[in-house]
């Protein structure tokens, strides 16, 4: 399968390669970026190496699809979106993001995961996408209820981080309620 790009108004989806990864590194180790993100901030370039090369191997077998946001006004590296836990046999797959600071609260995020849900449900066929996040992420809970996902319930103790399991909120759209609101 090839690696399909995506665009939106303000952005474009790409492909996370080599030239990407000191601007991963910058993002990732910000400890206001990975404080509900289930891991930790990022302390040096090799890690976010080690990342970024994980996405293309995990995209090679299947497992997941990571994009870059590119910012189109200055072509910036601004964020990852994507499909983690992907299952094209059980056709399902959990939503995953992440964003610089300095574009938080512009809707960019919202645009990017759209995108993705679009093409998930029209593109690759899938039939369910989840998204996991901290109870107290008030901003992702209110980005996934925006864009159609609904709220299942509590994984207890389901995320690690800091030395600690936390309880996390379980969130889903199937195809046929996004099917159903483009009509």
């Amino acid at each position: 399968m090839d690696f399909q790009e995506l665009e939106t108004d303000r952005l474009k989806l790409v492909e996370i390669t080599d030239e990407y990864i000191d601007s991963y590194y910058s993002i990732m180790s910000q400890d206001e970026v990975t404080k509900y993100y289930g891991m930790p901030s990022l302390t040096n370039r090799h890690q976010a190496e080690s990342i970024v090369h994980s996405f293309r191997d995990n995209f090679a077998v299947e497992k997941s699809i990571r994009w870059g946001m590119i910012w189109k006004e200055t072509d910036a590296f601004i964020g990852t979106v994507g499909l983690n836990n992907w299952s094209p046999f059980s056709r399902k797959a959990e939503v995953g993001y992440e964003l610089d600071p300095s574009f938080w609260r512009k809707g960019i995020t919202s645009e990017a995961v759209s995108a993705v849900v679009d093409y998930a449900f029209r593109e690759l066929g899938l039939y369910r996408l989840g998204a996991v996040t901290f109870p107290q992420n008030d901003a992702s809970s209110g980005l996934l209820k925006r864009l159609g996902f609904k709220e299942e319930g509590v994984l207890r103790g389901y995320l690690f981080q800091e030395d600690q399991n936390h309880d996390a909120l379980m969130f889903s759209r199937l195809r046929e309620e996004f099917l159903k609101e483009e009509r």
